[in-house]
Parts: structure tokens; sequence; C-alpha cells
């Protein structure tokens, strides 16, 4: 069982252009609204291929059925009733692939509410892996998901995937992984990262702060693991890109679905794969094909230079 954590859930609209016309009028060619959240796209994923797993979520009272709507029973929920509305994503996605996101902050969550929730992760038995994912909500303290480590054990794992002062807390708080993006390995060590090389030495720091494992999404790179006794890099590179939103939700389900070690990195990227190449959110299951199109080097290059 992999339970999931999504403090601030969201509706993810994807609207479809040809080119953005700032200041301008922008007539949409396509759009899609979904029930999403970093969790709450990891545990679809993971129900779709027939991975048992629960979502945990503070489900916000004025856009409950709204979102409950969109959701139509993809993934078995624990909710937390809270007050106020859900927050709205925009993803404009141009014609030749450039991806523009407006996130709103989300609704404000009470000490009361951050505790339910907590107290919700906590109470789901049978769990291999507990798994907060991303932004805070106003209101959640810093700690948040080092407090949803507190509760980790051998056999009760934790990752986490957010950013910012609330991911350095977790690297500190001990937990079994963290999934930044490049962006995010960059703020936390404090300095930019141009090469492959760079990027391992920088994982390798945040495991001697106290994170057992680092997964790195790299974009076009792929991505890269590291843990204490080895690194290995996986990538792809296909021309049919769909949309990029959503790719490190499916690298993590997929991560973690492949057991969650050095040997899941080919099946993690393959999943990724998978989801940029579906036109939105919920991603559509890895074939052979995408498979096929993973490299998995176990030994990496340090000297190459990662693109943006």
């Amino acid at each position: 069982m992999i339970v999931t954590v999504t403090p601030n859930p969201c509706i993810d609209r994807t609207i479809e252009i040809d080119r953005l016309e700032r200041g301008g009028l922008n007539r949409a060619k396509r759009s899609t609204a979904e029930a999403a959240g970093k969790g709450i796209n990891v545990s679809c994923a993971l129900a779709a291929r027939g991975v048992a797993t629960v979502a945990v979520l503070p489900l916000a009272q004025d856009s409950a059925s709204t979102y409950l709507r969109l959701l139509a029973d993809a993934i078995p929920i624990a909710a937390v009733p809270i007050a106020g509305s859900i927050r709205t994503n925009v993803s404009v996605i141009e014609a030749d692939g450039t991806l523009t996101k407006l996130n709103e902050p989300g609704p404000t969550l009470t000490s009361e509410d951050v505790e339910a929730i907590l107290v919700a992760a906590s109470g789901i038995p049978a769990a291999s892996w507990v798994v907060g994912c991303g932004s805070l909500p106003p209101g959640a303290p810093v700690d948040f998901y080092a407090r949803l480590a507190a509760g980790a054990s051998p056999g009760r794992r934790v990752a986490i995937d957010t950013s910012s002062e609330a991911l350095g807390a977790a690297v500190c708080a001990g937990v079994a992984l963290i999934k930044p993006n490049l962006d995010e390995l960059e703020a936390l060590v404090g300095r930019p990262l141009p090469t492959l090389g760079d990027a391992a030495a920088a994982a390798r720091e945040l495991i001697a702060r106290g994170c057992h494992a680092v997964l790195v999404s790299l974009g076009p790179d792929g991505a890269l693991f590291v843990e204490a006794s080895a690194m290995s890099h996986a990538e792809a590179r296909i021309d049919d890109v769909a949309n990029t939103v959503g790719a490190g939700d499916a690298l993590l389900a997929g991560f973690l679905a492949a057991g969650g070690d050095a040997g899941a990195l080919g099946e993690a990227v393959a999943w990724s794969i998978a989801a940029i190449r579906s036109p939105g959110t919920r991603m559509r299951a890895a074939t052979a094909v995408d498979r096929a199109a993973v490299i998995v080097h176990e030994r990496i290059d340090p000297s190459r230079l990662l693109r943006p």
C-alpha cells in the first residue's frame, strides 16, 4: 500500500493555444479540467496500474462536490473536511510545447486541520510508503512534511516531493527519499549545478544532511538516483512531447511501484515518458515502446552538461 498526502490539492485546468500573446486576446483551441495535486496525481498513476493506494487530502467544503465529480472515484481517498474553496491551477500550452503555469495559493489551513491531516495519514494500516507531495497551503507550518516523517519505520518509509524550506526541513528529518527537480536541488545547496556530476555531488550533500536517497528529475536529461552506496542515471530521447505537466509525479509513482530502489529507475523514467506523451494530467500506462526508449547508465558522466 502506498499512501499519498496532498496538503494543497487543486483543480488543474489545461488550456491549449497557438501562441501566448501577453496583453492581448488569446483564444483556446481546447481546455480540460481535472482533479489534481501532486499526491493525487501519484495515486492516480498507481491505481490505474493496479497498485494499492489511498490519497489523504483536505477537502474544501465550498468546492468539494466539483472536486469529487472531477475525481470520479479514480482512487480511494481519506478526506479531511476544511473550510474555503479549492485552488485552481492553470497550465497554458502553446503549439510549440511551451508551458506557462499559473498556480493559486490554496485555502488556509488551521492548526486543527494540519493535525487532522497528519492523523489521517498515520491511521492507514499496511502502508509501505507514505508520500508527502506538493506545495504547502497558507497556514501549514514549514515542518509539515518533517512531522509526517516522524511516523516512519523500517516497514513504513516516507518520501517527500516538495520545495523550498519545507523540503529542507524534510531532508533534515531523515526521510527515506526526496524527489527534487534540478531547480529545487540547486535551491537546497545554494549554487548552480551545470553538470550531471554537480547534481550528483549536491545529492550526496543532502544524504549527508540526513535523507537516505535522492531521486532528481532532470527534465530532458532524464533522472538521477543517488544513495549512499550507488548512483545511476536514466534518460530517453523522444520527439513527441504532448504535455510535461505531471511528468515528475509519474516519475515518482513509477519509482515507488517498481520497488523504490536503484533498480526502479528505468521503469520510473518509462512512466514519465508515458506522462509527457499524454495530453492531460492523467497519464496513460507505460508501454513497451516507452520502456524501449529508456537508457539506464550505471555509471554517470560527471562532465555532461544539463539542459534547462
